[in-house]
């Protein structure tokens, strides 16, 4: 994802609602984003976000929002007592990134997301989780990839698209039987804020439950040797989700350079071509047994399809060529017609 705009057109735009705070030039997908509202077109936004403007960020930023979680020892004791990480990883991995990504990509309202929406539910009513911690992993949805997007995005955020994030999240807390969601933006966050300052802080479980996730995610590197791979893992982190978490502080040297080498990945994918295929994560390739539904153990995303997986495959491509038609209806009503392309890539 990245930008590719002549200077006349970046003088242009510059004024196009204020919304230009540094030297990135504006997307067609943020010209459509300007024209939404953000709450009651929330679920438009955040699509175009995860799909066309930042997928790698959303998905990276989402990876580091589980990390979070396992810094407060009420999350993380109930995870660690489960054995879900510890003995499957990454098939836990892949239930919640199918089921997340099934709400983002096809919208909370559409039967998909209502289904999956549903097995989330029937998943957590297992458990005894407080109001309190179900908020606080709800606010790290709004607010990590927001955090990342500031750190390392090809462009920041605009207002309408932070505003978008909380109310798309606030609405599927609100589908979750989530309680006491604090009404506004800057509420939400400071209960986040306030959530960490209280309750995060070293347990054996916090570090049983991220040592797993941080050993699933290497183990998709095997030609990277590990101990620099948690290295640059932690590099990513503050210090309080490293203390509360046992994980050490890396050289600073690495720090610098991993913070630098994503840095420059954003400022490389400002001189791309603006996407025009969606990438929809549903679409990955997964065990053939991941299909979105409930397996014996009362998981999610283990049935096999009943139409086999070439219909399957044929139900995928469907959904990726309506993405594509959407997103060329969408570009030829806001790219303007004076020859010279807006946007970028992804």
């Amino acid at each position: 994802m990245g930008s590719g705009l002549s200077r006349t057109h970046h003088v242009r735009f510059t004024g196009l609602r204020g919304f230009v705070k540094d030297l990135t030039p504006p997307s067609p997908w943020l010209r459509e984003i300007l024209t939404l509202d953000p709450e009651q077109d929330a679920q438009r936004i955040v699509h175009i976000d995860t799909v066309y403007e930042f997928p790698f960020d959303t998905t990276r930023s989402l990876e580091f929002a589980l990390f979070r979680t396992f810094g407060s020892p009420a999350v993380s004791r109930l995870l660690d007592e489960t054995q879900e990480f510890a003995t499957r990883a990454q098939r836990r991995y892949d239930d919640t990134d199918l089921i997340l990504s099934t709400i983002v990509e096809s919208g909370y309202d559409s039967d998909e997301g209502k289904r999956a929406i549903r097995r989330m539910n029937r998943l957590h009513r297992r458990f005894d989780i407080a109001n309190e911690d179900f908020l606080y992993v709800l606010s790290t949805f709004v607010y990590e990839p927001i955090r990342w997007n500031e750190r390392f995005g090809w462009r920041r955020f605009v207002e309408h698209e932070r505003l978008a994030m909380f109310h798309y999240w606030r609405e599927v807390g609100r589908r979750m039987a989530i309680t006491e969601i604090p009404p506004t933006y800057e509420e939400f966050e400071q209960y986040n804020v306030e959530y960490e300052r209280s309750n995060f802080r070293f347990t054996e479980s916090n570090a049983r439950v991220a040592r797993a996730s941080r050993d699933m995610f290497l183990a998709w590197f095997p030609g990277l040797p590990k101990r620099f791979g948690a290295h640059a893992i932690a590099a990513l982190m503050d210090d309080r989700l490293r203390d509360a978490i046992g994980f050490p502080r890396p050289p600073r040297p690495l720090v610098y350079a991993v913070e630098g080498a994503l840095r420059a990945r954003g400022r490389a994918i400002r001189l791309l071509p603006p996407r025009r295929k969606p990438k929809l994560r549903t679409q990955l390739h997964r065990h053939p047994r991941h299909e979105l539904g409930a397996d014996r153990r009362g998981g999610v995303a283990a049935v096999v399809a009943p139409q086999g997986r070439g219909a399957l495959k044929r139900r995928r491509q469907g959904v990726a060529a309506r993405e594509a038609e959407a997103g060329r209806r969408w570009l030829a009503r806001c790219v303007p017609h004076d020859g010279v392309t807006i946007g970028r890539s992804a």
